[in-house]
């Protein structure tokens, strides 16, 4: 998901009442939400775990289990050197460590099951696992959470403006209804998926993805792969719970190619992009005694066009 509706899950929280349990409640819960994503900052680093996005930051023991405490201890050490400086702190809140390391965790632990709706995924259990986990269920900005996450805390901020003390309430039911909008839309990715294989064109696939377009959270935009095919189809539950509205005759992905293989590992760029990619396809250019190799992600991109995540390398052809 994106970093504003990471940061507006933790401010809900906030709102929901939590941020009133230590001073730095409300920091420590949205910076937690947000802390997974400081592994874009890495970039290509030797350790494979941190040398792609959403990896070893967003998986149980990076981003979950070893990262909040760091957090916590961070801002109760700025809260120490405030204090001893006479700064202002307009809470009014007293400092309770064992709040701010349990808000910490409740923020992180908030990035990582936001992630693991989209296609782009998590791998959960890095470094112990290398697989990637998605259920599909939300597009990557989902604007229905953006609009209601939003429009909750503006409403909390104001009533509680006002000493009103129903001020959690709006924040309380932007969760409540988050925690039933997320099953309800992997349940419909499932459905998706599972017309792939019970219904036209009966597919067998290795990987699957089902994703939402922007707006339209109920339909599904499938991309699957099936013996070193890639096929795409469309899914709206109001048409038929069972049975795709329409899919296209599957094309190869280029994969074994032998010199698409041979450039997996050219550079350190195209080695990073296939641990990421879910669905990766090839493009091979000849040109002299070098090819010139493009790898895409058909979760993102229909072909080799403008858009999507494309990387190239070139090899020398053998035969020069």
């Amino acid at each position: 998901m994106d970093n504003l509706t990471h940061s507006l899950t933790g401010w809900a929280l906030g709102q929901a009442g939590l941020k009133r349990k230590t001073r730095k409640g409300l920091a420590v819960l949205i910076l937690g939400a947000n802390m997974p994503d400081i592994d874009v900052f890495f970039g290509w680093v030797p350790w494979e775990p941190l040398a792609t996005h959403r990896g070893f930051t967003h998986g149980l023991v990076g981003g979950v289990l070893l990262m909040p405490p760091l957090l916590a201890g961070l801002l109760w050490l700025l809260d120490r050197w405030q204090v001893r400086r006479g700064a202002y702190l307009s809470s009014g809140l007293s400092m309770h460590f064992g709040w701010l390391v349990a808000l910490s965790y409740l923020g992180a632990l908030s990035h990582p099951l936001l992630d693991w709706q989209t296609a782009y995924a998590i791998q959960l259990f890095s470094p112990f696992d290398s697989r990637w986990y998605h259920t599909d269920g939300l597009f990557i900005i989902d604007i229905w959470i953006l609009f209601g996450l939003g429009a909750a805390i503006a409403l909390s901020m104001r009533r509680e403006g006002r000493e009103d003390p129903r001020w959690r309430r709006p924040a309380l039911a932007a969760l409540a209804a988050l925690a039933v909008y997320i099953p309800a839309n992997a349940a419909l990715s499932a459905l998706a998926k599972r017309a792939v294989i019970a219904a036209p064109p009966h597919a067998q696939p290795e990987v699957i993805v089902a994703g939402p377009p922007p707006a339209f959270f109920w339909r599904r935009e499938l991309v699957w792969q099936d013996e070193g095919r890639i096929a795409r189809g469309t899914f709206d539950p109001f048409r038929s719970l069972h049975r795709l509205q329409s899919h296209t005759a599957p094309v190869a992905d280029g994969m074994d190619d032998p010199i698409a293989r041979a450039a997996m590992n050219a550079t350190p760029e195209v080695a990073s992009f296939l641990r990421w990619s879910i669905l990766p396809m090839a493009q091979v250019r000849r040109e002299g005694c070098r090819a010139t190799v493009s790898y895409n992600d058909a979760r993102f991109a229909d072909g080799f066009g403008p858009g999507g995540f494309l990387v190239s390398a070139s090899v020398p052809l053998g035969r020069c």
